[in-house]
């Protein structure tokens, strides 16, 4: 009886694809969605994404808010699992964690209070070769948040390719870029994946800059279509 802390992004979704591989019974996925664009814990672009991702997997949906103010999101999140276990009956949570000490490290301990087993299953694992893995296998990565010397508007909304993860690897070389977004880089949004049972067209969006290398992509509209 599995639950997997989501957010959308490639991590997570490719923790879910892990687990239904594996067999694992996945009972729900648990998002929370921050009021901080700055969270130190939660991923915010296109988190309410998660909603159609729900669909398209036919795997229900936990969603909370909150405040996201650091260390009181960690009670936030306390909650939204202890209402997934409950519900689900919960015997562990999946992260989708690559690098984040500060993140993994919280998980567990919340988990812990819980009784609840975390698991990693990307924990430490090559940033560059898990990208590519998750393109070999034919998850549809779109690019909604930038904030890294090297990207600009036109990376926003693009679909991480082969070209996309080389210049990814350029930039790891350069500037000692996370190729995973692990130093929040960049922000995805997986629109279609071998587990989903449809896809999302993204019908409407804008982009939104802070500067040069900074910003995000909105999603104004979306739905799911068949594949």
């Amino acid at each position: 009886m599995l639950g997997i802390l989501f957010s959308g992004g490639k991590d997570s979704v490719f923790t879910t694809y892990y687990y239904k591989e594996q067999g694992w019974d996945v009972k729900c996925l648990v998002s929370l969605k921050s009021a901080n664009p700055q969270s130190w814990m939660f991923h915010t672009p296109a988190i309410e994404m998660v909603k159609l991702q729900s669909e398209a997997l036919e795997i229900p949906l936990v969603f909370h808010e909150t405040k996201g103010e650091k260390e009181a999101e960690l009670g936030d999140l306390g909650n939204a699992l202890r209402a997934a276990k409950e519900k689900y009956n919960l015997r562990g949570i999946a992260v989708g964690a690559l690098l984040s000490d500060y993140q993994h490290e919280r998980v567990n301990r919340i988990c812990h209070s819980l009784g609840l087993k975390c698991f990693s299953p990307l924990w430490h694992k090559s940033q560059e070769k898990l990208l590519r893995e998750i393109i070999s296998l034919g998850f549809d990565v779109r690019i909604v948040g930038i904030a890294a010397q090297g990207l600009n508007e036109s990376f926003l909304g693009r679909c991480v390719d082969k070209d996309v993860v080389d210049t990814f690897a350029g930039l790891n070389k350069k500037h000692g870029f996370h190729v995973g977004g692990e130093g929040g880089e960049y922000e995805s949004l997986v629109v279609d994946c071998p587990i989903f049972k449809k896809r999302i067209e993204l019908l409407e969006t804008t982009k939104i800059l802070e500067n040069e290398n900074t910003g995000r992509l909105e999603i104004l509209r979306a739905e799911l279509v068949d594949k």
